[in-house]
């Protein structure tokens, strides 16, 4: 079956790419490579450099092949930076992704599996977070991935596209063979940050808030492999060519690592110093996420394989030599 993956050269498609491609799906990237590595799409895959802005180009791409069902990561997925700059964030990802899923409709494409995120929570009022808590996204990037997800409810009611929208945590870590792995820039993002410490890229790893109501006082956060999360992705595309309802199903561990676990196991796992800095709290950081993945259980029979140990092991083998 011909897959679409919008995205595919970023840190999470590729992933999915390379296992769509080992269980024997045919995957076409379509990605503008503004923030994608033409180095993480693999030799033979089919690859359009396509905008989703640029709704001529992109229906044109479509037109080029017979597509079963689309896997859509393309977005920019950076908070502060969508504080900074919304207007850049709601063009992008609502837009963009409007521009495709209206015509894939065009198309008679109607089955999609959409990369959401748990951001659309807010400030949860409990932890561990399940679906039924409601919805209230407090920055541009959360809002615009919860616009997406109330488009496609919309067309599934009026024009029978059905969808899974996967909520994530904590992406990280890289492929068990080292082939890819997660490079952003700027990179955001703790796991990555505290092993170019380790590496002596930067000097220390800051610490916003030691002061939380936790054990170690830092930030608790549901880290997920990225390997668990293109298999979680890959089993919602399953269960949409099954003929399954929509759906939309948080992905996590169901088990937090604060700041300071990670920059521990970090020290372990490189057998290096990470200097801590402490500074203030980040405003609008909440002290726990963590995901009630029950339903992805019960729904997907989707199993995490990796801990924090798993994670950074490969994070650190890739970093050791990064390809790109």
């Amino acid at each position: 079956m011909n897959i679409l993956v919008t995205g595919g050269a970023g840190y999470i498609g590729s992933h999915v790419v390379k296992l769509l491609t080992e269980q024997n799906y045919n995957p076409i990237i379509f990605d503008n490579l503004s923030r994608g590595h033409i180095e993480a799409v693999p030799n033979g895959i089919p690859f359009e450099n396509v905008d989703l802005l640029d709704k001529e180009s992109l229906t044109k791409a479509v037109s080029k092949y017979k597509i079963d069902a689309v896997i859509h990561f393309a977005a920019f997925a950076y908070v502060g930076e969508s504080v900074e700059d919304p207007l850049m964030y709601y063009r992008n990802n609502v837009v963009g992704s409007f521009n495709l899923f209206s015509t894939l409709k065009d198309f008679g494409i109607l089955k999609s599996v959409f990369s959401s995120t748990c951001s659309i929570y807010g400030n949860p009022v409990s932890v561990p977070i399940s679906e039924v808590q409601a919805s209230n996204p407090i920055n541009p990037y959360a809002k615009t991935k919860l616009m997406v997800e109330e488009i496609l409810a919309d067309y599934d009611t009026a024009y029978n596209m059905k969808s899974v929208c996967l909520r994530y945590f904590n992406a990280a870590g890289a492929s068990a063979d080292s082939s890819i792995g997660e490079s952003h820039d700027p990179e955001p993002h703790l796991i990555p940050l505290v092993l170019f410490a380790a590496l002596g890229k930067r000097d220390s790893i800051k610490i916003f808030g030691t002061d939380y109501d936790t054990p170690d006082g830092t930030c608790i956060r549901d880290y997920i492999h990225v390997e668990d999360l293109a298999d979680a992705h890959v089993r919602a595309l399953k269960y949409l060519l099954d003929g399954k309802p929509s759906n939309i199903i948080n992905l996590g561990t169901g088990d937090g690592n604060s700041v300071k676990d990670v920059i521990d196991s970090a020290r372990r796992i490189t057998g290096r110093d990470i200097a801590e800095v402490i500074a203030p709290r980040r405003e609008g950081d909440p002290a726990r996420l963590v995901a009630d993945n029950t339903k992805a259980r019960e729904v997907l029979g989707w199993i995490p394989k990796y801990d924090i140990n798993g994670v950074l092991e490969t994070a650190w083998k890739w970093h050791l030599n990064p390809k790109y």
